[in-house]
């Protein structure tokens, strides 16, 4: 447990902090996994109607930090590699 006043501080800090993080992350993992299931399913015309959600969940992760750039970069290519296939 800290003990510093600043130490007490940056826990709360980072206590809000991991919430935020944790719903963005789950967010950008949700739709990432309903754009798999769809894909699957072979449904790729809903399937690249999800791309911009996908994008902009991926996007808004990077942002915020809590996925780095080029991981980004990865997920987006190796997703849209997966509509092309099945199209």
């Amino acid at each position: 447990m800290p003990i510093t006043k600043s130490a007490k501080k940056a826990l709360r800090s980072s206590k809000k902090k991991k919430v935020f993080n944790l719903r963005r992350k789950n967010e950008m993992q949700n739709v990432m996994k309903e754009y798999k299931k769809l894909v699957v399913n072979k449904k790729p015309e809903e399937a690249k109607k999800l791309i911009p959600k996908i994008q902009k969940a991926i996007d808004k992760a990077e942002k915020r930090g809590i996925i780095k750039k080029n991981n980004a970069s990865r997920k987006k290519a190796r997703l849209i590699k997966i509509t092309l296939k099945t199209a």
